[in-house]
């Protein structure tokens, strides 16, 4: 993927390491059909996007069915109780913000230190780094709308085809957030 993409999904990693079916993550679905209850029947499709996106970042897939950018640290997305749409929270690691980078004023000369990376990825200081000097990790938090006009319906029950729908909608909602989120990797790279 390019270096600007945010969010993608290897379906090549995923058919070939497929266990019993066709992909890892439909293996997973299947096993993991209860996380859907809530959704069965739901006449919006935010309930079954959302479950689809958990178990598509879920840590027990090593690497995730979706796959993201180095500055992506963490990346869900909820039902918005306000009107039942869906929210997806993004948070990004970014450099500091100009305040802080104009002065160094308040570093005091006592080794503050950025974000550790090993091979670009971003990650947190380790127990000794701590122990020798203060970290300042600064993180963007993107709270956002996604659209919904494109995620499939909410399947009838678990005797549907639920493992082809939970692969459409995260599909739609990797699309949705690379165009939310792009644009801001770009800038931040």
């Amino acid at each position: 993927m390019g270096e600007h993409t945010a969010f993608w999904i290897d379906h090549d990693y995923d058919r070939e390491r497929a266990g019993e079916g066709v992909s890892r993550y439909t293996d997973h679905v299947r096993r993991n059909l209860a996380d859907f209850a809530e959704s069965w029947g739901d006449i919006a499709p935010v309930t079954f996007a959302c479950a689809a996106w958990r178990l598509a970042t879920d840590p027990s897939l090593t690497p995730g069915y979706v796959r993201w950018h180095r500055r992506v640290w963490h990346a869900t997305c909820t039902r918005n109780t306000w009107d039942g749409s869906l929210t997806a929270h993004v948070m990004l690691a970014s450099p500091p913000p100009a305040a802080l980078t104009t002065s160094r004023e308040w570093w005091r000369d006592r080794g503050w230190r950025g974000w550790p990376r090993s091979v670009g990825q971003f990650l947190e200081p380790s127990a000794e780094d701590l122990s020798k000097s203060p970290h300042l990790r600064t993180m963007l938090l993107v709270d956002t709308p996604v659209p919904l006009d494109h995620l499939p319906a909410a399947p009838e029950g678990p005797d549907a085809d639920v493992e082809e729908t939970a692969r459409h909608a995260v599909a739609v909602m990797v699309k949705e957030l690379n165009d939310l989120v792009n644009p801001i990797l770009r800038r931040l790279e």
